[in-house]
């Protein structure tokens, strides 16, 4: 009797998780995205094949590994402008470090790794500083830290590509695991942390808690600025750790890696339901936003769609992602 009451219990407890997250607005995009694969796999029977959706996951991985941390800063009402920058700047810095090894050279390998992070993580302990103790706007900041670190990466590279990395360093962007692409491997395991860190840890629930009002968080005992600060260190670290899985497919890091790249990160986030107002939004959907974007992207690539549509498009469904956020804020007030 006390184990099925213990199933019972367990199984309504799963009912009002699934309900909880259908009423969030996940279960709609979710929908959408399955409706938007059914219609693509028929107007172009190659879309859904193994080789496709494995490509698209691969695609996306930089983007959704990226958008992990932004998603933590914009639910504190925040913005970071400067994660694709960060992505090329670490990337870069790593194959100075890295410059004439050999592909057995671990050690160098392990050091590229070691320094991208570091790298990736002071830049956003930087931006956090800046934003949390000196309180200046996000936007503002992150566009300073988004030319700096450009402009820090053109200056160590000298506006040319360095090429041929350490196996220890390229095997995040090119190896296989188990046949799937490392990639797609590194973007789902650092989704899981970044979900079991925002739901199941008190540090995620502080985000929460700033995010929809400071001054109450802030009454309520809980450390604001550290928590603002330790969100955009976080959005650093998941745009470094891009960086290493984007120059390792490529064996190269590029100076103009990743232009344009928070753009990308900040659609796919909105589009998943996290709200810029703050305050609301969950890693599972920035991964459907996410997914979204790349089905999107390679869906009207199959049908031969024009590039420069494609772009249209993407820009149609983040401004309608925008507008349903802002009428849902004013139905609140």
């Amino acid at each position: 009797m006390t184990s099925t009451a213990a199933d019972r219990s367990d199984t309504e407890a799963l009912s009002r998780r699934v309900i909880r997250q259908l009423r969030s607005g996940i279960g709609p995009l979710f929908a959408a995205l399955v409706i938007i694969c059914i219609g693509l796999s028929i107007a172009s029977p190659e879309f859904l094949t193994t080789s496709t959706l494995t490509n698209i996951m691969v695609q996306v991985s930089v983007v959704g590994i990226a958008a992990v941390g932004g998603t933590f800063v914009i639910i504190t009402a925040g913005i970071d402008l400067s994660v694709g920058s960060l992505v090329a700047l670490s990337g870069m810095v790593a194959a100075t470090v890295m410059a004439g090894s050999s592909p057995g050279a671990v050690g160098l390998g392990v050091a590229g790794l070691c320094v991208a992070l570091a790298v990736g993580a002071f830049a956003g302990a930087l931006n956090g500083f800046v934003v949390s103790w000196l309180r200046l706007v996000p936007f503002i900041v992150t566009l300073a830290a988004m030319a700096m670190a450009r402009g820090l990466t053109l200056a160590i590279s000298d506006g040319r590509t360095k090429f041929d990395f350490p196996n220890a360093f390229t095997m995040f962007g090119a190896k296989t695991v188990a046949g799937l692409p490392m990639p797609m491997v590194v973007m789902l395991l650092v989704f899981v942390i970044g979900h079991v860190l925002l739901r199941k840890t008190t540090f995620g629930h502080q985000v929460f808690a700033v995010g929809g009002n400071q001054e109450a968080a802030r009454l309520a005992g809980i450390p604001v600025r550290r928590v603002v600060f330790f969100t955009y260190m976080l959005a650093g670290l998941t745009a470094a750790i891009a960086g290493i899985v984007l120059a390792g497919r490529l064996n190269s890091a590029l100076p103009s890696a990743a232009n344009g790249l928070e753009l990308q990160v900040i659609a796919a986030i909105v589009i998943g339901g996290t709200s810029l107002a703050g305050g609301r939004g969950s890693i599972v959907g920035t991964f459907i936003g996410v997914v979204l974007i790349g089905v999107i992207n390679v869906g009207l690539s199959l049908l031969g769609v024009n590039p420069f549509w494609t772009q249209f498009i993407q820009g149609g469904v983040i401004f309608a992602a925008v507008l349903l956020d802002a009428l849902s804020q004013r139905r609140k007030v």
